[in-house]
This record gives structure tokens, C-alpha cells and sequence, in this order.
């Protein structure tokens, strides 16, 4: 029963942020910071879900498979390779790291 009023809590939750920023005046949006601060935070945010997911378990630092496959997908955009190519040379790269180490 706790997990259906977790799921209704956060489904009034994400609904009550979208009506807020609806409610916005267009004046606010409108400014030089708020627009360079939209154009970051997302960035941001998936910067750090990625470390976050690539280098903790738990409450532990790790280095192993995963920071392999981040640096080779790393190397691809650094090359300026297709979206998906990043993504397969991620995986390959963490396979490959993951069999080799068991």
C-alpha cells in the first residue's frame, strides 16, 4: 500500500511542477540568466547521474567496468562520433572490460 501512495505523491508532485512552471509570466522566462540556466542545469543533472551511476555502489567509490565504457564513449565524442556509435562503443567496451575481469 506504501508504494501506491509513493507513485500518488509523486505523480501530484511532477503534475504541480509542470502547472508551476506554466504559471510563469513569459517576462521571467524571458531573461538572459534564467534562459542560460535552462540551457545548463539539464546538463548538469546528466553529468552527474552519470558519475553517480559510473562511479558509486552504494556509499562506495568504484572504478571498474563501468569507467571503462564512460571513458570510451567519451573518446567517441570527443571524436564527434554518431549518438548511437557512442552508445556502442560504451557497451562493447564494457562487455569486453567485464568478461576479461570476470
Amino acid at each position: 500500500m506504501n508504494i501506491w501512495i509513493a507513485i500518488g505523491v509523486t505523480a501530484v508532485g511532477c503534475y504541480a511542477v509542470k502547472l508551476i512552471g506554466l504559471l510563469i509570466p513569459a517576462g521571467v522566462l524571458e531573461r538572459p540568466l534564467v534562459q542560460r540556466l535552462a540551457a545548463l542545469l539539464p546538463v548538469a543533472l546528466l553529468a552527474a547521474l552519470t558519475a553517480q551511476q559510473t562511479f558509486a555502489d552504494g556509499r562506495v567509490l568504484v572504478l571498474d567496468a563501468k569507467a571503462a565504457g564512460l571513458a570510451a564513449a567519451a573518446v567517441a565524442l570527443i571524436l564527434r562520433a554518431p549518438f548511437l556509435v557512442v552508445v556502442a562503443a560504451a557497451v562493447v567496451v564494457t562487455a569486453g572490460v567485464r568478461a576479461l575481469t570476470g
